[in-house]
């Protein structure tokens, strides 16, 4: 009875852990299950809606789980070609690897939120069991599309199919542990985490990241206007390619959403293009902003037949070059934003060393997301004349490289100057206080403030304190001690401190109580009786002296009192 007692607690543990694990590996699968699904359904619906189908619906699943496994980069092959052999489908349409890896992203950022009655399990398991559970959907995905007319290469499935789910998931996670930037793991070296806590790129990775980020957002951007413009410059042949294609609605629906499924892919064949490594047409012939080289042999699409003519290159087409060039003045600006804060002073704002650095690692991040970008975007679209289409991954990112760093380094220090054009910390500290000064109408402890900021930034050798708003009397000159010197004023000052109005901030001073020249008081001529002192009393009328100090006769000060009326 005790042994069925103590191993009750263990087995509901482990029931509980175990139900956690499968719940992740279904999210995982339904994830995967999903985006079959919508792809499935799509092409089921063109299927249906076309007039003389020449195939049959299994057909038709076969095509929708084919292009279900080339929107996470497979390679297909197509073996229903004109000559009988296999050919390869190497482009990926963009827009259709948006939702798996979306699906999969919040798959495992959902995991790692506990709900009611249930636990989470860990980062590593999360991850592993939403990747494990997409995967199984895929594998079996692929051995049912295997023998059909659209294929996918066996190696092509492992990468980087299985590494665009993982990345994926990887990144659901981080998202779930709230986007951590900070030190290495913890089964790393301990010299290495003294390392990365001292170095500056980890303190400054923040900032990398956004600049680079919003440098290739602006290479995508610029890319998709370059495309538009080459839409609508070429807009006859465009539309004549677009109705020979199909001649009944359900033909020229499935192009018109092929086409925009690939309008992200035009994006980055624009980036590339304005970057100067321009587009592979096949394998001899070449698109640049410099030239159209070679004879290309493309199919009849509507996205191609807006390519520039054959031929030298025009004032339109060196227009591209404006693309990299914004996207180095963005980055230059996001960085420039974090090195010298516009309402920072010199103090705070990074050094041209740093600043230079930063700049240099972020044009390198977004060389990198370029190079990513455009391997994404190309691929094999034949075995011989197009086996390459598309921009050179590595021509590319290179090419984004020299564009950012050469231009981004120059513009973020140009940025830096003008941002802190005439700021010294003396100027921010009056900049500061001066709100403060335009003030009419101020409690006491806003006063109080602005005297204890007086007392810290004057100096007794520069010839008198400034004068406050509001006070009528004129400063009292304090006399300084024998040996005083200004470097030991900091800590002394306020020893020395005068003011008409409030004498007793002045601490116990080692000054004499004389006075050169007296003072007027800005103490009521005829005070209350509720606040007169009683008789004897030292202080002066409506003030209370500061606790643990002594406090001083207020006849030197020149003041008033009831006491000195007769």
């Amino acid at each position: 009875m005790t042994q069925m007692t103590e191993r009750g607690p263990s087995l509901s543990a482990e029931h509980g852990r175990s139900a956690v694990q499968a719940r992740a590996l279904m999210r995982g699968a339904l994830a995967a299950g999903l985006s079959l699904g919508s792809v499935a359904v799509l092409v089921v619906v063109l299927w249906i809606s076309s007039p003389d189908p020449d195939s049959s619906p299994g057909e038709a699943f076969h095509a929708a789980a084919g292009l279900w496994l080339l929107a996470h980069g497979a390679e297909l092959i197509r073996t229903d070609t004109l000559t009988g052999a296999p050919a390869p489908v190497g482009v990926v349409p963009l827009l259709l690897t948006v939702l798996p890896v979306w699906l999969v992203h919040r798959a495992a950022r959902d995991v790692l939120d506990p709900e009611e009655g249930h636990g989470a399990p860990s980062a590593q398991g999360a991850f592993a069991l939403v990747t494990a559970g997409y995967l199984l959907v895929g594998t079996a995905v692929a051995l049912y599309a295997r023998g059909s007319s659209l294929s996918a290469r066996p190696l092509s499935l492992l990468f980087p199919a299985a590494l665009v789910v993982a990345a994926a998931a990887a990144a659901g996670v981080w998202t779930a542990s709230g986007r951590p930037l900070g030190p290495p793991p913890a089964w790393a070296p301990v010299r290495l985490h003294e390392a990365m806590a001292r170095s500056r790129f980890a303190r400054r990775a923040e900032a990398v990241g956004r600049s680079a980020a919003a440098g290739v957002a602006v290479l995508l951007g610029g890319g998709a206007l370059v495309a538009a413009a080459a839409l609508v410059f070429h807009a006859e042949p465009v539309q004549e390619s677009f109705l020979r294609l199909s001649g009944d609605w359900a033909g020229r629906c499935a192009v018109l959403l092929l086409a925009l499924a690939l309008v992200p892919n035009a994006a980055v064949w624009g980036a590339a293009y304005g970057l100067g490594p321009g587009l592979a047409l096949g394998t001899a012939s070449t698109a640049t902003p410099l030239a159209f080289t070679g004879t290309p042999s493309l199919p009849d699409f509507p996205l191609l037949a807006a390519l520039p003519a054959q031929g030298p290159g025009t004032s339109l087409t060196w227009a591209a070059a404006a693309v990299p060039v914004a996207a180095a003045v963005t980055v230059a600006w996001f960085t420039v934003r974090r090195a010298a804060p516009a309402h920072g002073d010199r103090e705070e704002a990074w050094s041209l060393r740093e600043t230079a650095l930063t700049t240099a690692l972020a044009a390198a991040g977004c060389g990198i997301g370029a190079a990513l970008l455009a391997a994404a975007a190309g691929g094999p679209l034949g075995t011989h004349a197009l086996a390459r289409f598309g921009p050179v991954w590595w021509l590319t990112g290179a090419a984004a490289l020299v564009w950012t760093g050469a231009l981004a380094v120059p513009v973020a220090l140009l940025l830096r100057a003008w941002r802190l054009r005439g700021r010294t910390p003396a100027e921010a500290d009056a900049a500061d206080e001066a709100p403060h000064a335009t003030g009419t109408a101020r409690n006491g402890d806003d006063v109080e403030g602005e005297r204890r900021k007086a007392r810290r930034t004057w100096w007794p050798e520069r010839g008198g304190r400034p004068e406050e708003p509001g006070a009528d009397a004129a400063p009292v000159p304090v006399p300084r001690p024998a040996g005083h010197h200004p470097a030991e004023a900091d800590d002394e000052f306020e020893a020395y401190d005068f003011l008409p109005t409030d004498p007793w901030h002045a601490k116990a001073s080692t000054a004499p109580a004389t006075s050169t020249a007296p003072a007027t008081s800005t103490a009521p001529a005829t005070p209350s009786a509720s606040a007169a002192p009683p008789a004897g009393s030292d202080s002066v009328p409506g003030t209370d002296p500061v606790p643990g100090t002594d406090p001083a006769p207020a006849a030197p000060l020149g003041t008033a009192g009831p006491q000195d009326a007769g």
